[in-house]
């Protein structure tokens, strides 16, 4: 039972150094206090004498010798430290005696309930090994070996036991949270697999309270319908909480949402009013045009930034009509020789009302005014104006169209961003082009960063099948971020193509590691039926005479891990399958 400590007011007690008779045991209590004794042993009896504020005894020659009189100091020079040991023994003692209990805290409230089936017995056993292998350290770097990394299969782990909707183990909960804790990538899953226990349980120990402020599915949020509840948490609850309970009121009705958020826009701090602006990402709409074309006025400059993105992606708002007039005026057909081209115009100037659109007057390091300038204007712009503007041609003819002046990487970069902004299928085939084109020579972007975002955009089964064929014609020196963009598992053309060209890659005897991302993803993401397949891959053949020494041998462990990783992941999947 916990306990609490009666003080007991010391008094200072003064033995003059002349006197021979030692003071008893428990003056030296009253002598010395306790906070005396901590300072001592901080700074050292030497730098700071224990009883230089109490009484204390003298050495030979008649110098205090920094103990308190009546302790026997034991001979030697670490007389003085083992004195002040022994006189925090007995404060000890004295300060644990007088202990007296504290009330009990109240009992928490029961653990809720959860409805969903319990996991099979293999599938438990399994979630044990995978939660015990994260909490076990970490080799000491060096090769990797043959077998599968169990702390990268949980993400996958979690996935395919919340789809199939089982509760996680009472016994688990605490590994599990554990987990979520180190990696804010397992943080929804997780969560989702904990349930209302995981959450209750998270409200006992501070250490999990990331838990609390989860997404608007969690059971700590009222019922949106519930007007009080709603408003209560509103002001009073933690941020994370508030942007929650504004996405799940949202999801109701937006309207309401918004009404919300304008009872306490006023007195939020900017970056909170900029978090709570960008929230209404999910569900964009247009009745979110009056409250983000105020927002566009908001003292800070992030606010306003985020709010004109916003409205931009709304192609029927006014601020996107604003903009589509100033890029109009910037960007019209031209001809280069005999043939149709584009011609530009940039801005030569950023007036207020173009900054209160959400343009960025000053460009960043390295970048002229007027090409910044126009990138925003075009990126903030409808793509459906263009088409009309070049004569009723398409998209993919536009992006051919040769751009005079020099300003074709500018005008394709800001075509992307619009795109990617709009969600625009047409306009993302069009300037991904042919996968089989070398970036640096098609059209859009040369940047893989940007094409994967275009990707994004495209139907899942399209993009695996262009990033395939990218694949098998450049190879994966440049395909790792494209991969990443890929739906799971990865399909079998997309599949087959990876392959493929890592077993090039061995023939051509270059080092393993150096695809080690990929095959990392690989392992991940390969569909599991492709194990039989791979087999034959895990052999060590002989080296050509012009290979990296060593360089088989590698990647031969390097497939073997990533077989019986795939293996590993089929049986989980299987263990995982509700019995029919």
């Amino acid at each position: 039972m916990p306990r609490t400590t009666t003080p007991v007011t010391p008094t200072t007690t003064t033995t003059p150094a002349t006197t021979a008779t030692p003071v008893p045991a428990a003056g030296l209590l009253t002598a010395t206090p306790w906070e005396e004794l901590v300072t001592s042993a901080l700074l050292g009896t030497d730098r700071r004498p224990l009883g230089t504020a109490s009484g204390t005894g003298t050495g030979p020659a008649g110098e205090p010798d920094g103990v308190p009189d009546g302790v026997p100091t034991p001979a030697g020079p670490d007389g003085a430290a083992a004195a002040l040991l022994n006189a925090a023994a007995l404060h000890t003692v004295r300060r644990r005696a007088g202990l007296l209990p504290a009330p009990a805290a109240p009992r928490p409230d029961p653990a809720p309930t959860d409805p969903r089936p319990p996991l099979p017995a293999a599938a438990r056993s399994r979630l044990e090994r995978l939660l015990a292998d994260r909490a076990a350290p970490s080799g000491s770097g060096g090769r990797r070996g043959t077998a599968p990394d169990l702390t990268e299969l949980i993400p996958q782990w979690l996935a395919t036991a919340n789809l199939h909707g089982y509760r996680a183990p009472d016994a688990a909960l605490p590994a599990l949270l554990d987990a979520a804790r180190a990696r804010t990538d397992l943080r929804p899953q997780a969560l989702t697999f904990a349930g209302p226990r995981g959450l209750w349980l998270a409200g006992l120990n501070p250490e999990w309270k990331f838990a609390l402020r989860g997404s608007s599915g969690t059971s700590l949020l009222p019922d949106v319908t519930d007007p009080e509840a709603v408003h209560r948490l509103w002001e009073e609850g933690l941020f994370a909480e508030r942007v929650a309970l504004l996405t799940a009121v949202r999801a109701h009705e937006a309207g309401a949402a918004l009404a919300l958020l304008a009872t306490t826009w006023a007195t939020e701090r900017a970056e909170d009013r900029l978090m709570f602006v960008d929230s209404l990402r999910t569900g964009l709409c247009g009745t979110d045009e009056a409250f983000l074309e105020q927002a566009l006025a908001d003292r800070s400059r992030n606010v306003r930034a985020t709010a004109a993105e916003l409205l931009s992606a709304l192609p029927e708002s006014a601020l996107a009509r604003r903009m589509a007039d100033r890029a109009l005026s910037c960007v019209s057909p031209g001809l280069t020789g005999t043939g149709p081209s584009v011609a530009v115009e940039a801005p030569h100037e950023c007036d207020a009302a173009m900054e209160r659109d959400g343009v960025v007057a000053l460009p960043p390091s390295g970048r002229g005014e007027r090409s910044w300038w126009l990138g925003q204007l075009v990126e903030s712009s409808p793509l459906a104006i263009w088409p009309a503007r070049f004569g009723g041609r398409e998209a993919r003819e536009i992006v051919a169209l040769p751009v005079a002046d020099g300003w074709s990487e500018e005008l394709h970069a800001a075509w992307c961003r619009a795109a990617v902004r709009q969600r625009d299928p047409e306009w993302a085939r069009a300037l991904l082009g042919s996968p089989s084109t070398p970036p640096s020579n098609g059209p859009g972007t040369a940047s893989l960063a940007e094409r994967s975002k275009l990707l994004i955009v495209l139907p899942a089964a399209e993009r695996a099948g262009w990033v395939a064929e990218f694949i098998a014609a450049h190879g994966l020196s440049e395909a790792f971020q494209l991969l990443g963009v890929c739906p799971t598992p990865w399909a079998e053309p997309l599949g087959r193509s990876v392959v493929d060209a890592l077993d090039i890659a061995r023939d051509a005897g270059s080092y393993p590691w150096s695809f080690s991302g990929v095959m990392g993803l690989a392992e991940r993401c390969l569909n599991p039926a492709e194990a039989d397949r791979l087999e034959v891959l895990t052999t060590t053949p002989d080296e050509p005479a012009d290979a990296s020494p060593g360089a088989n041998g590698y990647w031969s462990e390097a497939f073997q891990r990533l077989v019986s990783t795939l293996r590993l992941r089929a049986a989980m999947d299987a263990e995982l399958t509700p019995a029919r």
